[in-house]
């Protein structure tokens, strides 16, 4: 009897599923064409992207449409085909597709159903790229909009051929406290750095937990860089403050530093490498970057001023100063290469490709956290010929920042808030380096994009591509942090013996 009642409901729930299956799916049929291309989210009419990357999943913009019918076409050979409330691509025939196309395109047949009406759209393509991306996946901190509170936050891996997710370190671990700033030593998995502020703070760096603060820099070793040989990493030390804008309708809160300085760690020794010419009383030195060869440190500088009422006069230049990997010492001279007296913007987030040839940096108004500033825009200069342009074909009419390089400098990522003005999203654009040029961006794929993003309350925050998945266990790293080992760090400046 009880057998039986099992086959009745195994019966029923098969029924039901074959049921839900042809509600939401169903063939064109007198079907009108409609000259425009298709309106579709996440927009990725035109696009170029790499072998290996996930199905590009979409759906209609305009949710009237029921049900979507997509046939894909490669131009040199193969076809797939998907129906239903959205397009739903199988992962493995999708790879497939894209290796057979590599350095053609696809063509993206779509009909939609609205109304009881079939209505057909113009062909679009999606141009799959000859460079490969060789990168296995993407890290990112998920942070919800706070302010005063962290509130529920985390450090995520994203593998870039699926749709696979996995925790690096949420913050519910750590009773609440700040997780951020994870960096990868080019994109290497091995050489990682993350900064944990609160009671249970640290530095960790591969592995190993560093006092969180270090007293003779008077603050926290943040905005991390590495070095390519791995022994170096670069870092500012800032004095952080907020308020919040009462009468800007597109300026919710600004983040300013009352003072920050920037130097070098020594991951042998433990030493913090401190050096007058880029830790000024008078300058507030910023977010540093090492070039590729590692004889250089880029970092921005702003002339100290009175805050909180003159926020907005605060205005970073990009410069450089040599780095002598053998002594750890930097040079003794600073080079201005984008000087804010001129352009009468300001600059933050430089970041050199890994071929050496150029520097992508974000501009805006004033101050250096963008992701606050609707103007901000990214920047790109050529370190051959110190031209210096807008990144027209990416940036957009609200904030993009954070961005990162691939190990091969054909890709780079970046976060914007073109969305909806209020939470940041992962962007991927192909870059041509004898051009200089950038393809048009698409949007970090999902399996159900429209409903993932409009569920997810979350920004997403310092992205970086990895080689590799991350060998970081959640539960051990939060037991460790947890309790209050930590390795003590030590200065010295170039006059030191």
């Amino acid at each position: 009897m009880k057998n039986e009642k099992l086959c009745i409901v195994h019966y029923a729930l098969c029924i039901g599923i074959c049921l839900l299956l042809m509600a939401c799916s169903k063939k064109p049929a007198d079907v009108s064409r409609v000259d425009a291309l298709p309106e579709i989210y996440p927009d990725y009419v035109d696009v170029t992207i790499p072998v290996g990357l996930a199905p590009l999943n979409f759906s209609m913009s305009d949710e009237a449409f029921s049900i979507i019918d997509v046939e894909v076409k490669g131009s040199k050979g193969g076809a797939m085909h998907a129906n239903g409330a959205y397009a739903d691509f199988d992962i493995d025939e999708w790879h497939r597709l894209l290796e057979q196309n590599r350095g053609g395109y696809l063509t993206f047949t779509v009909c939609a159903e609205k109304q009881a009406k079939w209505l057909q759209f113009r062909d679009f393509a999606v141009h799959v790229s000859q460079d490969p991306l060789e990168e296995w996946g993407v890290t990112y901190r998920r942070i919800p909009p706070s302010y005063e509170l962290y509130s529920r936050m985390g450090l995520y891996q994203r593998e870039l051929g699926t749709f696979e997710e996995s925790e690096l370190l949420q913050n519910t671990r750590l009773e609440g406290n700040c997780v951020n700033c994870h960096t990868t030593n080019r994109t290497n998995p091995d050489q990682y750095v993350f900064h944990v502020r609160g009671e249970h703070g640290a530095t960790v760096i591969s592995g190993e937990l560093l006092m969180a603060k270090n007293d003779t820099l008077g603050g926290s070793m943040v905005y991390p860089y590495w070095h390519p040989g791995g022994r170096y990493c670069a870092f500012s030390t800032n004095k952080t403050s907020q308020m919040f804008h009462s009468n800007m309708k597109n300026k919710r809160i600004e983040v300013y530093d009352s003072s920050s300085d920037v130097f070098v760690y020594d991951t042998r020794t433990h030493t913090v490498l401190r050096d007058t010419l880029v830790m000024t009383k008078y300058w507030a030195e910023n977010t540093p970057a090492f070039s590729p060869d590692g004889k250089w440190i880029y970092f921005t500088t702003a002339r100290r001023q009175v805050y909180p009422t003159d926020y907005d006069k605060e205005m970073y230049s990009l410069c450089r100063v040599s780095f002598d990997e053998q002594t750890g010492r930097l040079g003794e001279q600073v080079d201005t290469l984008i000087d804010t007296s001129a352009t009468g913007k300001s600059v933050s987030w430089p970041r050199p490709s890994y071929d050496g040839r150029y520097l992508m940096y974000t501009q805006a108004d004033y101050g250096y956290f963008s992701i606050w500033h609707p103007e901000a825009d990214l920047w790109l200069l050529d370190l051959k010929t110190k031209e210096t342009r807008a990144l027209k074909e990416v940036n957009s009419e609200c904030s993009e920042s954070f961005h990162n390089w691939s190990a091969n400098s054909t890709w780079f990522l970046f976060t914007s808030r073109r969305e909806d003005g209020l939470y940041t999203r992962l962007y991927f654009a192909h870059f041509d380096k004898q051009t200089g040029k950038a393809t048009k961006p698409f949007l970090l794929p999902q399996r159900n994009p429209r409903r993932y993003y409009r569920q997810l309350m979350y920004s997403y925050n310092t992205p970086d591509f990895a080689a590799r998945p991350l060998d970081i266990h959640p539960r051990e790293m939060a037991d460790r942090l947890l309790k209050q080992d930590r390795t003590a760090t030590h200065t010295c400046s170039p006059n030191d013996n």
